[in-house]
């Protein structure tokens, strides 16, 4: 480490469903720590990243897409983000530049403003999408909205702006330990991580009725040999119909998802993988309170 002192916090990355905070998340740590899709909700626990450098270190919790919610899960979810505003040192409210404020922002926003003094920061994302003359009245339209401590446009995607996003987040960190080993990038365990990378690819490449009753349940991670890792994993939806999705026709939908599954597992483990998959049906798991806590949405994570 150098010699200045050294200093360390925890930013809460909110936002309505879909406007990036995973991408944001996942450029910052170098590594996908947390899933992507353009399906909403795809997040639904609160995911840490972590950024370390000889100066500072930042645990970031990337909250589920905050919205009304339908059901048991997605009430989780809710609570799940929420929680984070009051465990933050900062807080990044995440929007859309190519889209105008909407009654979901407002809802977050009226949340914001019961948070007592800690930085909250407006991140306006996917600037890449809009011609600099449109993001102005965005700008201005959240301007009046809340007393920001900052106003940052950026794209997650291709990192623009983010490093001086970051760099004002650090210079406001207090003195404070380092958390993680330095070449740490989550606190999740890889168990978890591999379930949600399944996840995603059941999100990239199944209908849309699937993906906000899927629920992917690690039965083994076991070393076949010194190379090899052998991975069982169930996946969970609520209807017949979504298993056939999943399956696809002669089996060719669930052997995509694990073809593209195990390249990102291999990746993050390092070795050659055996994955196996099977796909069960549990009728409305997403309203079953025993259901969502084996599955990893439980009340005691917030």
């Amino acid at each position: 480490m150098s010699g200045k002192e050294f200093k360390s916090g925890f930013v809460a990355i909110v936002g309505r469903p879909n406007v990036g905070k995973s991408t944001l998340l996942n450029h910052i740590v170098g590594e996908k720590v947390a899933i992507m899709s353009n399906k909403a909700q795809t997040t639904r626990n609160k995911i840490q990243g972590i950024y370390t450098t000889d100066e500072e270190q930042i645990v970031f919790i990337d909250t589920p897409g905050i919205h009304k919610p339908h059901n048991s899960l997605g009430d989780f979810m809710v609570k799940s983000a929420l929680s984070a505003l009051h465990e933050a040192d900062a807080i990044w409210f995440v929007v859309n530049a190519d889209e105008e404020r909407g009654r979901g922002d407002d809802f977050i926003i009226e949340r914001l403003k019961e948070v007592s003094g800690t930085p909250i920061y407006l991140v306006i994302n996917k600037i890449d999408l809009v011609h600099p003359n449109d993001l102005l009245p965005i700008m201005e339209s959240y301007r009046e909205a809340l007393d920001w401590n900052e106003i940052f446009p950026i794209s997650a995607r291709s990192g623009a702006n983010v490093p001086e996003l970051l760099e004002t987040v650090a210079n406001e960190l207090t003195a404070g330990p380092q958390y993680f080993p330095a070449d740490q990038i989550t606190d999740h365990p890889e168990r978890f991580v591999i379930g949600e990378l399944i996840r995603e690819k059941i999100l990239q490449l199944t209908s849309q009725e699937v993906p906000h009753s899927v629920a992917v349940v690690i039965e083994k991670i076991e070393r076949e040999t010194e190379q090899k890792v052998q991975i069982q994993a169930t996946i969970v939806v609520e209807r017949p119909g979504q298993k056939s999705i999943i399956i696809g026709k002669q089996g060719a939908v669930i052997k995509q998802i694990g073809i593209r599954a195990r390249k990102d597992i291999e990746r993050l483990l390092g070795d050659r993988v055996n994955l196996q998959l099977w796909v069960k049906v549990e009728d409305r798991w997403l309203d079953k309170p025993q259901a969502l806590q084996s599955y990893g949405y439980s009340e005691e994570d917030y």
